[in-house]
């Protein structure tokens, strides 16, 4: 109780040093929102914040929009704007905290009606013709701040939409601000019609693709964009069933759910994110039984999951299902790259027969037999019981031994046992 009362005056002193700063100097408002900010990191002080500090905060940012607006429409450089930006910045980052996990402040601030001055700032920031550190850390603050006051919180998540929809989030997707702030992508994509989160998931992917190099930030923003990804996959997977029928070939739910499959194989071609993708629960799973739906389907009947030689008509070259069966034999092959675990898993699913049963030419999934041929690598590569397995297919008769040969393997019998040895090359 004593720890609990002493957090309790530590933040009414915070609260009334921030108050009675309000008309002094612009520095010294800013110490008084730092010590604010540094509090409100701990759980029972975001508890007990009271609506008059983020009133206070409201006023500084006000008074902050109406200061660049003025000095926008005089055509006049704002004395200080630096500091003015570090204010902005520290205002943003406290409001973030007292945000974290605490719908009671999120609604607070919400109704105060900080989310319609945060975009209207926002909007105006990006008008400063003057670029700096100050100005992009203020973006990132805010941004940052709109992110935690929407999650889990349905309320201001739609108060974000009506604030910013369409112009901020297309200015945020053109400027790839948005994919720095998963919260906001989490918003955007809940809101967007099939359509558009297919046009979203190219733009992501082509983010995804930029082989530059990334730092250790915005390596955390893509895992948690990835967590977010995969999780819409594992939902929605079963929709690119509606496939198989002539009449449902654009379905626009089945298209998400094939360039969602798409983002994750890029993102799981990157050293960056595979590890973490590797760990992801339910990944894998999702993709072999995926794999297994869409094997099973184009057994069933004749469409698009059906292996075939030799295309009838154009509309099946463009049919968005193309390569899909590729893709999950992709996805699957890089996340048991140098993983033991997903080895195994594997295993225990009854999947590398399944991916055996998947390496014959096929015209509606080009590729399929290199996809294949690389997941097997990776599913043998010092593992024992799947290269057992798979000797013990190939005896029986179950697994072609010409694809064997073109992985460069071949079964040797040795007291008994089944071994999978690599082909030795003849000198030449």
């Amino acid at each position: 109780m004593a720890a609990a009362g002493s957090g309790s005056r530590s933040l009414l002193a915070a609260a009334a040093r921030l108050g009675c700063s309000m008309a002094a100097a612009p520095a010294a408002r800013l110490e008084s929102v730092r010590a604010l900010t540094g509090l409100l990191r701990e759980a029972q002080h975001r508890e007990m914040a009271q609506e008059s500090i983020f009133q206070d905060l409201l006023k500084i940012l006000t008074k902050a929009l109406n200061e660049i607006e003025q000095a926008s429409k005089d055509s006049c450089e704002l004395l200080d704007l630096d500091t003015c930006l570090l204010l902005v910045a520290e205002c943003f980052r406290c409001l973030r905290n007292a945000c974290v996990e605490c719908a009671k402040n999120q609604d607070v601030m919400r109704n105060l009606g900080l989310i319609t001055t945060s975009v209207h700032l926002i909007k105006l920031l990006d008008g400063i013709e003057i670029k700096g550190e100050p100005l992009l850390t203020a973006f990132h603050c805010s941004l940052q701040f709109l992110g935690n006051i929407a999650a889990g919180n349905g309320d201001s998540q739609n108060s974000i939409w009506k604030c910013a929809f369409p112009d901020l989030f297309l200015f945020l997707i053109v400027t790839d601000r948005l994919l720095k702030c998963p919260e906001l992508v989490k918003v955007l994509y809940a809101k967007l019609s099939n359509q558009e989160r297919v046009t979203l998931l190219e733009l992501i992917m082509s983010k995804v693709s930029e082989k530059n190099s990334v730092t250790s930030e915005e390596t955390n923003v893509f895992m948690r964009i990835a967590d977010f990804l995969a999780s819409c996959f594992r939902d929605k997977c079963e929709t690119v069933l509606k496939l198989t029928s002539a009449g449902d070939a654009e379905d626009e739910e089945a298209l998400v759910t094939v360039r969602l499959l798409d983002v994750l194989c890029e993102m799981t071609s990157n050293n960056g994110q595979l590890e973490h993708l590797q760990a992801l629960p339910g990944l894998l799973e999702t993709a072999i039984d995926t794999l297994r739906l869409t094997h099973l389907a184009g057994k069933q009947a004749v469409n698009i999951f059906t292996a075939t030689h030799a295309m009838t008509g154009q509309e099946e070259i463009s049919h968005p299902a193309v390569g899909f069966k590729s893709h999950l034999i992709r996805l699957i092959g890089n996340l048991c790259y140098k993983s033991k675990e997903n080895q195994d898993k594997v295993y225990e699913l009854d999947g590398i027969p399944l991916i055996l049963d998947n390496c014959s030419i096929d015209d509606n999934n080009p590729f399929v037999n290199q996809w294949a041929v690389y997941a097997i690598r990776n599913l043998t590569e010092q593992n024992e019981r799947n290269q057992e397995l798979i000797a013990r297919m190939e005896e029986k008769g179950l697994a072609d031994n010409s694809v064997l040969e073109r992985m460069g393997l071949e079964v040797e019998k040795q007291d008994d046992k089944l071994l999978l040895r690599s082909v030795r090359k003849k000198p030449s």
